[in-house]
C-alpha cells in the first residue's frame, strides 16, 4: 500500500502555496522512514519534508513546482 508524502498544512497560515525547491532522492529511490527527501519554500521559510514511511520513492511534482497546502507530492511503496 502506497504512503503518500504530502505538503504539510499546519505549518504557516498566511501562504496557500509554496514551492518545492529541492527532492533530495531520486525517483525510484529506496528511503528509510524519517529521512530527510525534500526541501520547501513558503515565501518565508524553508522547510524540510522526511519520509513518512520507509520504501521506494515516486514523485509526483519535480522541484520548481508550486503546490498548494496538503498537495500530494509523491508516494512511497
Amino acid at each position: 500500500m502506497a504512503t503518500d508524502i504530502k505538503i504539510p498544512t499546519d505549518l504557516w497560515e498566511e501562504d496557500e502555496e509554496t514551492v518545492i525547491t529541492s527532492w533530495l532522492v531520486n525517483d525510484g529511490a529506496s528511503v528509510e522512514e524519517g529521512a530527510l527527501i525534500a526541501e520547501i519554500m513558503t515565501a518565508k521559510v524553508q522547510y524540510e519534508i522526511h519520509a513518512p514511511a520507509s520504501g521506494v520513492v515516486s514523485i509526483a511534482e519535480e522541484a520548481d513546482a508550486v503546490v498548494a497546502k496538503g498537495a500530494v507530492i509523491g508516494s512511497i511503496t
